[in-house]
């Protein structure tokens, strides 16, 4: 029987190549290799939610086909990192029965999601 067992990978266009790479560095800690990525290997908790928004949905900009979800260990020191770096939260932070959701964008507009999941 055939099955998908996992991703394989997230790909996408940016006009500046290192000024994104940098800030992926500070920012959220992926440091990219010379290829222009690197291999996020998951925590043995770790999921991968692949999920379909409506057109309409206001979750993420409309104009955004496609949202970034980092799963973290502590949303609270990650909030205090971004206030430290200058990094803007981009709404407050949810707490609901899924955990904590933080939202932030990247150089290039793209919404980020940050999630600490639920225990």
């Amino acid at each position: 029987m055939m099955k998908i067992t996992g991703f394989g990978g997230i790909f996408w266009r940016t006009k500046n190549i290192n000024d994104l790479k940098k800030w992926y560095k500070e920012t959220l800690h992926i440091s990219m290799e010379e290829w222009n990525g690197t291999i996020i290997k998951p925590e043995p908790d770790n999921e991968t939610i692949f999920s379909l928004f409506k057109e309409e949905s206001d979750y993420f900009p409309k104009e955004q086909s496609v949202m970034l979800n980092f799963q973290v260990d502590n949303a609270k020191e990650w909030i205090e990192h971004f206030k430290k770096i200058g990094v803007s939260l981009l709404k407050e932070p949810e707490i609901s029965e899924y955990g904590t959701f933080v939202w932030i964008a990247d150089p290039d507009g793209r919404w980020i999601e940050i999630w600490e999941k639920q225990d």
